[in-house]
């Protein structure tokens, strides 16, 4: 077993992995390393071989490939190790990562600070418990996408999708372009959970009918899927007697939510949010667990890769400061909650600033609303509010804020409620207030 020293260690290759890893080569760490799983770096960009990514990172609409094809190109050129094909098995306290891999064997490399970059999964079908038979047929949609995308075979002809995840939405119109039917699309909440540009044009544009309030209640099929039964369901998502109606197919794809993979942190203790299923962060992207940084889908799962590569540059950023000694104690921390109309915000806790000018927040809303007046308390007073055009669940709120404005309070809270009629105009997400 060989053992290696590096100042900061990525686990895990993809969008986040990467740009941390080269924000913290930028910000002085001398060795890093990239620990990655697959046989190439770029996570899941490989299989999304669709456009519109990169337009805010790099201001051009690039395919998932394309935009990790960027990365990977930096990442050569900034002298950074990575190990391919490696399968990390612990993480441990004092940043013990071991891994293995088919070439390499065991190797344990120690990292002064270890950057949590392991994306998500998917959920499936044993996590929404349809019932029914269990024939073969049924598959997540990114495993789908993988599969025609990368592997160059199409899992089914007459297809029904369950949930309107972006994966899913993007998964009906590559399928359909494939020569396949898609049938329609099943949601069990009353808005879609997928981005509006994506409603657009992947079923609007190709005739491809969603259905809210839908949900499938039973698979048909012995040995292969042969349809599937749908009903509506009320406001506390029961299914409503007398509304189901059968749908046949041979292939059923799930788009039900992703799942941060924190099993490597539940295994070191790491303190995890109950509501976006990853680590409990300051604002400069630290754990519960010393000099253990987390960014991208294993903290919070995102909806543009953009937002995942700049919230990693923090990570990627605090961890380089953090292994050379120049960031300070994490010290008394101030507790950042989510109030009426938001689920969840990203960090989670404030630290003492430490020179920072301002800190940038995620946040999802808990509701679909029109136009919208997210607000900070301080307190109980509002300290800070921002209008927003439209607010829906499935896109992310970015609001970055003066240091002036989070003052010294013991308790800061977001909310975000209706706005007056004329609030039809939504500023820019890098204002700083």
């Amino acid at each position: 077993m060989r053992e290696f020293r590096y100042d900061v260690i990525a686990i895990g290759g993809g969008p986040a992995g990467m740009a941390a890893a080269l924000s913290a080569k930028q910000a002085g760490a001398e060795k890093v390393l990239i620990i990655e799983r697959d046989r190439e770096l770029g996570g899941i960009l490989q299989q999304c071989i669709h456009n519109g990514f990169g337009l805010r990172r790099f201001e051009d609409e690039l395919t998932g490939p394309g935009y990790a094809h960027r990365y990977i190109n930096m990442v050569k050129a900034s002298d950074i190790d990575v190990w391919l094909d490696s399968t990390v098995l612990s993480a441990a306290p004092g940043g013990i990562v071991t891994s293995v891999s088919p070439q390499q064997g065991l190797r344990v490399a120690t990292g002064s600070s270890v950057v949590y970059s392991m994306g998500c999964r998917e959920r499936t079908r044993g996590a929404i418990r349809i019932p029914g038979s269990r024939p073969a047929g049924v598959f997540t949609a990114g495993a789908a996408q993988r599969m025609v995308n990368m592997e160059g075979y199409l899992p089914g002809k007459e297809v029904v999708i369950v949930g309107s995840g972006d994966i899913g939405l993007i998964m009906a119109r590559r399928m359909t372009l494939e020569g396949a039917k898609v049938k329609a699309v099943f949601e069990i909440m009353p808005y879609s959970n997928g981005l509006t540009r994506n409603i657009v044009q992947c079923l609007e544009d190709f005739g491809i009918p969603l259905y809210l309030a839908h949900s499938v209640v039973a698979v048909h099929g012995k040995d292969r899927v042969t349809g599937v039964t749908v009903a509506e369901v009320d406001a506390a998502l029961t299914p409503i007697p007398g509304t189901e109606f059968d749908v046949a197919c041979d292939c059923v794809l799930l788009s039900v939510g992703l799942i941060p993979e924190n099993e490597l942190g539940r295994a070191a203790g790491l303190h995890i949010d109950a509501v976006t299923g990853g680590g409990v962060v300051d604002q400069f992207r630290e754990t519960s667990l010393a000099g253990y940084f987390a960014a991208g889908n294993v903290l919070h799962v995102h909806d543009l890769v953009d937002w995942v590569s700049q919230e990693a540059e923090i990570a990627g950023k605090s961890a380089a400061l953090h292994a050379l000694g120049k960031l300070p104690p994490a010290g008394e921390h101030r507790p950042v909650t989510a109030g009426d109309g938001v689920r969840t915000v990203v960090p989670q806790r404030l630290s003492p600033p430490s020179g920072q000018l301002s800190v940038r927040f995620y946040l999802r809303a808990s509701r679909p609303m029109g136009a919208s007046i997210l607000r900070l308390h301080a307190d109980g007073n509002v300290v800070w509010e921002r209008k927003l055009r439209v607010v829906k669940p499935s896109e992310m709120i970015v609001a970055e804020i003066s240091w002036k404005k989070l003052g010294s309070s013991d308790v800061l809270e977001f909310t975000v409620v209706p706005a007056p009629v004329e609030a039809d105009s939504e500023p820019a997400e890098e204002e700083v207030a």
